[in-house]
């Protein structure tokens, strides 16, 4: 039996393994997910030659459905900047069939991959929905940012625009 002080310290613990799975200067390694047409794509494939913009979401999270037509605009705006976004649902495939009629009604514009049994999720340290990272060139992570909030979007388009204007 384990004592509360040793529970405490394994909480914290496994708190900060989570923590760090891809906190800012975490690199990120190449993956492989299926997109909602079945076919296979890498991200190595789909990031960007500046910065890549990855968004964990489901369809059942207000949150996530507020976010994304902010994050559609922001794709729209960088697309020629060397800044891809991709879409990573986290559904899993009692939902498959909402996936992509939720996508076209938001208007996603950048790739919509399905990590059904969550591994990417989890190997991006994504313990909740909305999760965004935005990963540089080197696949570093730069930002790792859970929830959202009205105005979230601002920051998230501060840090895309610090990045590009220190790259000149």
């Amino acid at each position: 039996m384990i004592g509360p002080a040793m529970q405490k310290i394994l909480i914290i613990l496994m708190s900060l393994i989570f923590l760090t799975a891809a906190a800012p200067g975490r690199k990120i390694t190449n993956f492989k997910l299926r997109d909602m047409n079945n076919k296979w794509n890498e991200y190595s494939e789909l990031k960007g030659s500046k910065l890549t913009v990855i968004d964990f979401w489901a369809t059942w999270c207000k949150p996530c459905i507020r976010s994304i037509p902010k994050l559609v605009k922001l794709a729209d705006k960088y697309k020629d900047q060397g800044v891809a976004f991709i879409s990573i649902n986290v559904d899993g495939n009692r939902s498959r069939q909402k996936i992509k009629p939720m996508a076209r009604s938001l208007g996603i514009n950048f790739p919509v991959l399905l990590d059904v049994n969550g591994t990417i999720k989890k190997q991006l340290g994504a313990t909740a929905v909305p999760t965004l990272l935005i990963i540089n060139e080197k696949d570093e992570v730069i930002l790792f940012h859970q929830g959202y909030r009205i105005g979230d979007e601002k920051s998230i388009e501060k840090e895309i625009e610090d990045y590009l204007h220190a790259q000149k």
